[in-house]
């Protein structure tokens, strides 16, 4: 049977970027490959969202050509609980990596990716949207709202969108977070020091950027109601109670935005469509897991997929996947949980600052801590 393309990505960010120049490095005709997305590219690129990238993501990036970026780098990573005792410092050295991770923004990473595959002469669709996808026996057919519809071997969802919009997934938790992110200005800041900070609401992390700290502060869902009212001087007053004194004063802040946080998640596959990285598995933000477990998704699916374009490649493609994502998901939920929602009390506290204590006094611990959250289990 004819179809229009082998592979249609629906989904133009970064992971699905990712899949379709990885499917061209290992030989699949580009113009079999189309990429769909609603959004026209340009606003993509213009989109300023800080994204954390891991030494492993750097690797994958590096294959495509996709690197070097505009990154700020990552070379410690302190991770304590604010008030109490007990803290764990990851460092390269430690690894032998020049860098434990970076730091980007979403329409850098995506304008890097968008111009490597106008090398190539991958298919971009944008802006469409499609409507519904229907497996046949033989592919699968995408319907769009304004544009005739088009058939494929294999269909890949690419595109998750935010947690509170997905439709539920088998493996779902509201944590009653929200996040607030923005970019602040410190007076003595730690040159490549990222800081993930355990308050009583949940993380806060501080991950290093051009002068300054890209954050992302998880507490409930009324707090963030009352900071997004303050003034800036008033949320900066608040964050530094809830941060502390490591970085001096917080001296200024760029526009808030909020994002309520859950895990949705469902390791599924149709006879001819599958789903990678935030459509897939959408996860709380704490130790920046999400992008970087999407693109360990598509090297992965671009490997079975440039051997076999079939159904059994999509069935191996979810076992192979397994393992990563699901120790993933795990460290990410146990972490939310139990450091964001544990009670207040000493023994708990006191348990939770040992707990801390300990990963970073038992090196195999720690080693395999940090080489999930840069390589992911292998």
């Amino acid at each position: 049977m004819t179809t229009d393309y082998d592979i249609a990505i629906c989904g133009g960010g970064p992971v699905g970027l990712a899949l379709a120049l990885l499917l061209v490095k290992r030989g699949l005709p580009a113009s079999r490959i189309a990429v769909i997305d609603a959004k026209p590219v340009e606003q993509a690129t213009q989109d300023p969202r800080s994204i954390a990238l891991s030494f492993g993501s750097r690797q994958i990036l590096e294959q495509i050509g996709a690197w070097p970026l505009a990154a700020s780098e990552i070379h410690q990573i302190h991770v304590s609980r604010r008030g109490h005792f007990g803290r764990t410092l990851i460092t390269r050295e430690e690894h032998g990596v020049p860098a434990l991770g970076y730091v980007t923004r979403y329409g850098t990473l995506v304008t890097a990716l968008a111009k490597e595959l106008q090398r190539t002469s991958v298919d971009s669709l944008r802006p469409a949207h499609v409507t519904r996808s229907t497996d046949h026996a033989g592919e699968v057919e995408l319907q769009f709202d304004d544009r005739t519809p088009l058939t494929a071997q294999i269909m890949v969802q690419a595109e998750g969108g935010a947690f509170s919009d997905q439709a539920e997934k088998s493996i779902r938790r509201d944590y009653r977070q929200t996040a607030i992110i923005a970019h602040v200005d410190v007076s003595a800041a730690i040159a490549h020091r990222a800081f993930e900070r355990f308050t009583a609401e949940g993380p806060l992390a501080l991950l290093p950027q051009d002068d300054g700290y890209a954050l992302v502060w998880c507490v409930r869902p009324d707090t963030a109601a009352q900071l997004q009212t303050l003034s800036d001087a008033a949320f900066l007053a608040e964050l530094g109670s809830a941060f502390g004194s490591r970085l001096g004063r917080f001296t200024s802040v760029t526009p808030r935005a909020a994002f309520p946080l859950g895990l949705n998640a469902q390791n599924t596959v149709s006879a001819r469509t599958v789903a990678i990285g935030n459509a897939a598995q959408t996860l709380h933000p704490v130790a920046g897991q999400g992008l970087n477990l999407g693109l360990r998704d598509a090297i992965v699916l671009a490997q079975l997929l440039s051997r076999e374009i079939s159904p059994g490649s999509l069935q191996r493609f979810v076992t192979q996947r397994q393992s990563d994502r699901s120790l993933t998901i795990r460290i990410t939920d146990t972490m939310a949980q139990i450091f964001a929602s544990a009670p207040d009390g000493a023994l708990t506290q006191a348990m939770l600052g040992v707990s801390l204590g300990l990963v970073d006094a038992i090196k195999p611990a720690k080693r395999l801590l940090a080489e999930q959250m840069m390589f992911g289990k292998r």
